[in-house]
């Protein structure tokens, strides 16, 4: 990636745990700067512990993306203290395990503002400052694997993170021409930390069954998914924007 500045940046949501925080953290041993964000201050404290063991500076940032100002404040601030912004990853997202016929419209708008509505409005107002500056750029959206295939009590989300898949191809054809690469990533079954998976991972007839559905009779980790968005984020990959990167063992495949 051309830089017109002296380092790296970067801007991470949803960093307070799990894929976001792994992330954060695999960029500043990178040699980014890092902008994290979670809807409330105290989440990112165990993050911001592992970011102080880096050289990079760091930014923490309250944002809620169902809020059109709080994104445009949150993009405002970082590229106030960190100068530009080079690279943006779309992590934050609201889970929903619900059957479709029990789902309630309050439950679907909850999810589709984070996931949709307001990735779109954080990922437009990156894109306008990186093209008003000419500054070519990089975002990697997380996505799921969730989006690709259907499952059982996923359906919102599902929908959400397809979406989300399709504004990736969108997006990178529409800013080529500036030289801003679009890509996401979409984990499988992951290895991470996350209340709505507490119940499930503690259940081990239920792991034993997830497991045997996996080719590779094995969980993504959260320091995978960092360290694809690294390799989308890296010169290496140049010529990569408009795709999906699928991790997931060939859970989709099998």
């Amino acid at each position: 990636m051309q830089q017109g500045h002296s380092r790296r940046t970067s801007f991470v949501t949803g960093a307070s745990y799990g894929v976001g925080a792994a992330t954060a953290l695999a960029l500043a041993q990178e040699g980014y700067d890092v902008a994290i964000s979670a809807t409330r201050a105290e989440n990112l404290k165990a993050t911001l512990v592992q970011l102080e063991r880096t050289k990079s500076r760091v930014i923490p940032l309250v944002l809620d993306l169902g809020s059109q100002s709080s994104i445009e404040r949150a993009v405002a601030d970082v590229v106030s203290e960190l100068g530009e912004l080079d690279l943006l990853v779309n992590n934050a997202a609201v889970t929903l395990r619900k059957l479709a016929v029990d789902v309630s419209w309050a439950e679907w708008n909850a999810v589709l503002a984070t996931n949709v509505t307001g990735t779109f409005f954080l990922t437009q107002q990156v894109g306008r400052h990186l093209i008003e500056r000419g500054q070519p750029g990089c975002i990697v959206n997380i996505a799921s694997t969730h989006g690709i295939v259907g499952a059982s009590q996923q359906s919102t989300y599902g929908i959400s993170k397809a979406a989300l898949i399709h504004m990736t191809k969108a997006l990178a054809i529409e800013w080529g021409q500036h030289g801003i690469r679009v890509n996401a990533i979409a984990p499988g079954r992951m290895d991470t930390p996350s209340p709505a998976r507490a119940i499930r991972t503690a259940d081990p007839d239920y792991m034993r069954a997830m497991l045997a559905r996996i080719p590779l009779h094995r969980f993504a980790t959260a320091e995978e998914v960092a360290a694809a968005v690294c390799y989308l984020a890296s010169a290496e990959a140049a010529s990569i924007t408009g795709q999906t990167l699928v991790l997931d063992g060939a859970l989709t495949v099998a």
